[in-house]
């Protein structure tokens, strides 16, 4: 039996666990929440955390494993909105462990794939996996996490990408003006996937409509009093969508579709012929919509290779802390 600490870091909000890996598997053992912004550090939180296991009774673990939102190099990585740099071996020292890794948040989902019980997915679309293709992962949270899994003989190797910041490529003249009307609401003279299709994307094309449907002072009810920079923008529109308001419910249906094509594009890129697993803060949330032809059909809509993507199956991960568990199994299987 052995003790391991896990870690989901965000720009908002973290989560720590700490979890017991034995022959049989993992159990958590003890889990806290923290927000990012109120520490100086990812240091003081973990020392605040073991503090707070140690005095509990539970005991130290001696390795750890941190998902962290952005690009690993070296064992380091800094993150931006909160201004954080961050290096496995100052961790370790600092927070007394004997090994520290730091994994993009979307990698340590590739390592829980195989792991995930059915209570933490929900199928999306049926389909025939390939057992030696390539998996793929992505996401629409606060941006647009990608990564792939590639089947080895000792398992899945997770690659990190920054996908989400290719491109956004308009299908429809709908989506041209919306792109266009991004760019110079954004200042910006390339527009990248995740500007749309993430959750604040949803907030953004919901903008748009408003911009070209409304004046000032004629927005509905939902939408009234709410700036440009309002984080809630996407709950408010879902839940608009929800209760029936015809064009918060035209911005959910665009967005899902840039949604559905932007993944058929990513499954043909890296023939994910092992299936598709959409993570993330919206997967659970739209969970119907995901499963809509509104998603569906933009998916398999790529021409001559629409018979590729047919037979690959889709799932949702369901579960809002997959991200701490799959450090969990990284840890268990790499840091062990």
């Amino acid at each position: 039996m052995t003790l391991l600490l896990a870690g989901d870091i965000g720009g908002t909000k973290s989560l720590l666990s700490l979890y017991r890996y034995s022959a049989t598997g993992l159990q958590c053992l003890s889990e806290r929440r923290y927000p990012s912004a109120a520490w100086p550090d990812l240091a003081p939180m973990v020392q605040a955390f073991l503090r707070t296991q140690e005095a509990e009774g539970l005991g130290r673990p001696e390795v750890a494993c941190f998902a962290v939102a952005g690009p690993v190099r070296n064992g380091q990585v800094t993150l931006t909105t909160l201004h954080w740099q961050l290096e496995e071996h100052r961790l370790a020292r600092d927070c007394g462990l004997l090994r520290v890794e730091l994994v993009n948040d979307f990698v340590v989902i590739i390592d829980a794939l195989p792991h995930l019980q059915p209570a933490q997915v929900s199928s999306v679309r049926a389909g025939a996996a390939m057992e030696t293709a390539p998996r793929l992962v992505l996401g629409a949270g606060t941006g647009l996490g990608v990564a792939m899994g590639v089947p080895t003989t000792n398992g899945l190797i997770g690659i990190a990408t920054e996908a989400g910041h290719g491109t956004f490529a308009p299908r429809t003249e709908a989506e041209w003006r919306m792109a266009q009307w991004l760019k110079a609401d954004l200042g910006v003279e390339r527009l990248s996937i995740e500007r749309v299709v993430s959750g604040m994307g949803l907030g953004a094309v919901a903008r748009w409509l408003l911009a070209e449907r409304h004046p000032v002072g004629s927005r509905p009810p939902w939408a009234a009093d709410r700036t440009e920079d309002d984080q809630d923008w996407p709950e408010a529109v879902a839940a608009a969508a929800q209760a029936g308001d015809s064009l918060a419910q035209e911005a959910l249906n665009l967005w899902l579709g840039a949604y559905g094509s932007v993944t058929g594009d990513l499954a043909l890129s890296s023939l994910s012929m092992g299936g598709i697993w959409l993570a993330g803060g919206t997967a659970a949330k739209q969970i119907e919509g995901l499963r809509s032809p509104t998603f569906l059909e933009p998916f398999l809509a790529k021409g001559r290779l629409r018979a590729v993507l047919e037979p690959v199956p889709i799932q949702a991960i369901t579960d809002p802390a997959v991200g701490v568990f799959g450090a969990a199994c990284r840890a268990g299987l790499r840091l062990i």
